[in-house]
This record gives C-alpha cells, sequence and structure tokens, in this order.
C-alpha cells in the first residue's frame, strides 16, 4: 500500500474508516428471504452474526438472554457492576442522573467496589439456565486470579478483552503474561482483542484463539484515540486481520473468526464490515439505543471507571426503539439505526450475495470522506 509523506523523515500508511467504503452490486440479486446471516464458532451457532458488546451500558443478564433470544449472544462485563453488586439498579439510576461534569469521577468512585467472584458464578448461571448460550469478557490483567471462576462457572465462549491485547504483556515486577498459556487452559473457544494490525492480530490467532476482535478507539464512548493517540481506521483494520487470517489458515489450516469490534452503526456498516473481511460484529451504541437496555439513555465503556486513566467517556444515545426493534425490526424510520440484521440481510440481497462468507468476497469502492 503506498505511504504518505508527513514530514521529510516521517511516512504513514492511508487507511479507510467503514464511511470511506461501498460494497459494488454483483451480477445478480436476491430475494432478501433466500439469505442466509448465520455463523459458526467452535460448536456454537447463531442466527446472525452480532454479539452485544461487554460494556454496562449494553448487556445485564436480562439483555444477555434476550440478545440470545434474537439469534444473537450478549457478552457480560465480568469487571462490571454486575459483579461488583448484588443488585446494581441504583447506580444504574445515579449514572443516569450525574451532572456532566460530575459523570466520569463519580462512576470511577462506583467502580471502585470489589469484584465478587460469587457474582460471576451467579451471572454466569442465570444467563445458561435461560437455554441460551453464556458469553463474558474479562481483561488479561484480572485473567490470572480469576481463570479457576470462570472453569467452574462452567461458561459457554470466553472473550478476553482490552483496548489493546497482546499474544504476551510484559511487566516489570513478574513473569510476561502469555495468552497462550491461558487460552489452551480453557476447554471452551476463546475470543481475544481488541487489536489493528497484521503483526498483532495473527499473534493472538496463534496463541490457539477461535476468534480475534478487531477495533482500536472505533468506539462512540472510546476516547483511546484521543488520551492515547493511539488507534486505527475501521475498515482497514479489518482488511489487515484478514490477511492475517490467511496466512494462519495456510500455515495452520485453523480458521479463525474476525469479529470487528466498533465504528459501526447501521445495517450497513455491519454489512461493510463483513465485505471487509469480517465473520461477525461487536455493537455497543447501536444496542445501548435500545429503551430496554441497561444504561437509560446512556452509553458508556469499560474504561470509563478507570481508577487512574479513563479512556471512554458517558455519552448520550437517544432511544430509537427496543431491542428487538433495533436488532431485528420493524424500522420505524430511515436513519438506519433499527432493523439492523434486516438492513444487511437486504444489502446481502442487493448485492447478490447468499451467505456470509460470500459476502467476504464482495468488490469495494473507496471515496474518502471529503472528496466526491
Amino acid at each position: 500500500m503506498a505511504e504518505v509523506e508527513i514530514g521529510m523523515a516521517k511516512t504513514g500508511r492511508r487507511a479507510y474508516e467503514l464511511d470511506d467504503v461501498a460494497i459494488v452490486p454483483a451480477r445478480r440479486t436476491r430475494e432478501p428471504e433466500a439469505v442466509d446471516l448465520s455463523w459458526e464458532i467452535d460448536a456454537f451457532r447463531f442466527e446472525v452474526p452480532v454479539l452485544g458488546s461487554a460494556m454496562d451500558s449494553v448487556v445485564s443478564p436480562a439483555t444477555a438472554i434476550e440478545l440470545g433470544r434474537l439469534g444473537a449472544a450478549g457478552v457480560l462485563h465480568l469487571e462490571g457492576l454486575w459483579t461488583r453488586y448484588a443488585d446494581p439498579t441504583s447506580c444504574f439510576e445515579e449514572i443516569a442522573a450525574l451532572p456532566a461534569d460530575q459523570a466520569t469521577a463519580r462512576i470511577q468512585e462506583i467502580y471502585a467496589e470489589p469484584i465478587k467472584p460469587e457474582l460471576i458464578a451467579a451471572r454466569i448461571r442465570e444467563v445458561r439456565q435461560a437455554g441460551v448460550i453464556s458469553c463474558a469478557a474479562i481483561t488479561p490483567q484480572r485473567l490470572p486470579t480469576l481463570a479457576d471462576t470462570l472453569l467452574a462457572a462452567e461458561l459457554d465462549l470466553l472473550v478476553i478483552q482490552g483496548s489493546v491485547v497482546s499474544a504476551e504483556h510484559v511487566t516489570s515486577d513478574a513473569d510476561p503474561l502469555n495468552l497462550k498459556t491461558f487460552v489452551r487452559r480453557f476447554d471452551i473457544p476463546v475470543i481475544v482483542g481488541g487489536c489493528a494490525s497484521y503483526q498483532a492480530a495473527l499473534h493472538l490467532m496463534r496463541t490457539g484463539a477461535a476468534g480475534v476482535l478487531i477495533g482500536v478507539g472505533a468506539g462512540l464512548a472510546s476516547t483511546t484515540r484521543e488520551v492515547l493517540g493511539v488507534g486505527m481506521a475501521q475498515a482497514t483494520a479489518i482488511a489487515d486481520a484478514r490477511a492475517a487470517r490467511m496466512r494462519h489458515l495456510d500455515e495452520t489450516g485453523v480458521y479463525v473468526h474476525l469479529i470487528a469490534d466498533g465504528g459501526m452503526v447501521t445495517g450497513g456498516d455491519i454489512a461493510k464490515a463483513i465485505a471487509c473481511g469480517a465473520d461477525a460484529v461487536m455493537l455497543g451504541a447501536p444496542l445501548a439505543a435500545a429503551s430496554d437496555a441497561p444504561g437509560r439513555g446512556w452509553h458508556w465503556g469499560p474504561n470509563t471507571g478507570h481508577r487512574d486513566l479513563p479512556r471512554s467517556t458517558r455519552v448520550a444515545v437517544e432511544p430509537v426503539g427496543t431491542l428487538a426493534e433495533v436488532l431485528v425490526g420493524p424500522a420505524r424510520s430511515s436513519d438506519g439505526r433499527t432493523n439492523l440484521v434486516g438492513a444487511l440481510r437486504r444489502a446481502m440481497a442487493t448485492t447478490g450475495y447468499e451467505t456470509l462468507k460470500e459476502l467476504q468476497k464482495a468488490e469495494l469502492t473507496v471515496t474518502p470522506r471529503g472528496t466526491s
């Protein structure tokens, strides 16, 4: 890829967001009912390629169950309010009522409550007993201390997630945390991320992970790009990870799933993420805009409560419909924020692709924002 000169001694690659690309229609169209939106990871099959992001404003045990019933999956945040408080209802009410200038400081205080391992087991059990696939997320830093709790809870699908996750985390006061050791210890599929480069994605695939999260600083509530200066345009990040997957598949014969995380608002965004190479998407803000989402019209990321350096913020999200309406419709407006699955289905039918795997082969055009 051609590089752009930043200055006499520094160049950089041009990168593209999902808004910069469009899917080119193929030579045929299809009936929307003839489109298959299902995807599988390990032994688990989902009817739609959507994971609810591991954020307290998006996924509670109740919304995880609802997403499961709708054919998707909700990822519980195992370091969030549901594992710190037996009944966090008052915490959600307080966060929703906070003045803007006090929100981050008070959220830090609320999240200072210790995590309780017994609540981790209870939340996972609640989802499992509803008969849907249980999925939950934890940061690499917490993994060593909570691994036994997770194993005992009989979780179905584990996500090891942080702003940026590497295969080996180096620390000055202990041995490096080697994700490969933990991924292979769990007898369940593990998704790891986020990452946003070819090399990082390839290294995470080599841990034995079943899936890799793609996206750094792309979400609505994230301030990682502003606070740390770290990130990557989402369309390019997915395409780079796709190249890493091709190499890993050639080397090992093992297919690793890519889950695009952040930067998507509409069903068209989801379609473009899959066309770039994703197998599924992880949605935060679009689901937080559901009237029955736990955030009560607000959305914030896991790092909002970080005690030293918050890297996400509380943002208002206007409710647009129930969780079911956001995901599968019917839509009552034309802004693309409801019936995300219907829009994806229609996009595939319009461009002639029957399955998600076929959509990954779609031709894309690039028109960077600000040009015509």
